[in-house]
């Protein structure tokens, strides 16, 4: 009978361990879909944003006619920048 009440016990300890591990899991589980979720706000937020600018260098493109090579330069690098900073946002809802 004690071989039996020893046999239950070391359940009972090891069932509170897996227990504990899953209570862990699951927080590290909201963790992440807090973190998603705001990832997600700031590529919604990076998508109007280059949205925004995509318009307003056309409408510059439109009433100017002609670019200075430095300006364009300039433009494409800022453009580039927001692609890049985009191109993060949408590899960490992807990993």
């Amino acid at each position: 009978m004690a071989v039996l009440n020893e046999h239950i016990t070391e359940l009972q300890e090891k069932l509170q361990v897996l227990l504990k591990a899953y209570r862990q899991v699951q927080k590290e589980n909201q963790r992440l879909e807090k973190e998603l979720s705001t990832i997600q706000q700031l590529q919604a937020s990076n998508t109007a944003a280059l949205s925004v600018l995509e318009q307003k260098l056309a409408a510059a493109r439109m009433s100017s006619g002609s670019w200075d090579p430095e300006e364009k330069l300039k433009l494409q690098k800022q453009i580039d920048t927001y692609l890049k900073e985009i191109d993060k946002c949408l590899a960490l809802l992807h990993a």
